[in-house]
């Protein structure tokens, strides 16, 4: 695997500098979108509303628009913002796990120590074991600021991205609120069913049988030469973690000090 970007996990005074890597992948099989008379490939063109050209990336901006005014933002502006800039993976507060409701979770990615943070890593990790508790951070990536959860898994930490709250639509079905008659007897029998399918989830028992049959009809194109040449036409950094590396006792001592402080003051 490689890391898509370095940084540093940061709570009180401890610093735990470690490398990030996409943890899953898509397996679909890519298709594109071809002429069905001699099969050339089908491609999109960024062309300007404005004065018609074809516009190349380097000259591509991001804006903003209310259908009335339109705001640019070029490239150097969006990477002036702090929260662009930032390789903190910043630990808000530390949450109990089961307070966590799985249709926040977004993207997840594995981290791991780098260099010397080996011990810090590892305390982390089994803190958050012992405790059953999930860290809540903020960090940046890809121009976005974002929430994630800091869990574990096995022996690894994983940061899993959060949707902001007003990200999470409310279900409010008017059918629902109807009241519903469930007798003992269909609940018994409803209990019986799924007594029936009990079993402990095996991820790897499943496959993704649209794909697998894709791939077979592929494969048999090419066995049967359906296959057509193609031709030229259609061919187509790391930031340190920074910051005065403290003796990881040390700094776990004044992160103790200082939010006990807190909490003192405001009591």
């Amino acid at each position: 695997m490689r890391s898509i970007w370095k940084g540093a996990i940061t709570f009180g005074l401890v610093n735990v500098p470690v490398k990030v890597y996409s943890a899953t992948e898509d397996h679909d099989v890519a298709l594109h979108q071809v002429h069905d008379h001699d099969g050339g490939r089908i491609r999109y063109q960024r062309r300007c509303e404005t004065c018609g050209q074809v516009v190349d990336y380097e000259h591509i901006d991001k804006a903003w628009d209310d259908g009335e005014q339109r705001v640019i933002l070029t490239e150097p502006e969006l990477a002036s913002l702090p929260a662009a800039r930032a390789r903190e993976i910043e630990v808000v507060e530390f949450v109990p796990s089961d307070q966590l409701d799985p249709i926040m979770y977004e993207h997840t990615y594995y981290l791991e120590p780098e260099g010397m943070s080996t011990k810090a890593y590892v305390l982390l990790r089994r803190t958050l074991h012992a405790t059953s508790r999930t860290a809540i951070v903020r960090f940046a990536l890809r121009q976005k600021t974002r929430l994630g959860a800091l869990r574990v898994r096995g022996d690894v930490l994983v940061l899993q991205g959060l949707l902001w709250g007003d990200e999470v639509r409310s279900a409010d079905f008017a059918v629902l609120a109807t009241p519903v008659s469930v007798s003992d007897r269909e609940l018994e029998l409803s209990g019986v069913l799924v007594e029936s399918f009990e079993k402990d989830f095996t991820p790897d028992e499943f496959s993704d049988d649209y794909q697998v049959q894709l791939r077979a009809l592929i494969a048999g194109k090419l066995d049967r030469g359906e296959a057509r040449t193609v031709h030229a036409l259609d061919a187509s950094a790391d930031a340190p973690a920074g910051g005065d590396v403290l003796d990881l006792m040390e700094a776990l001592r004044r992160s103790v000090d200082e939010s006990r402080r807190r909490s003192s003051g405001a009591g």
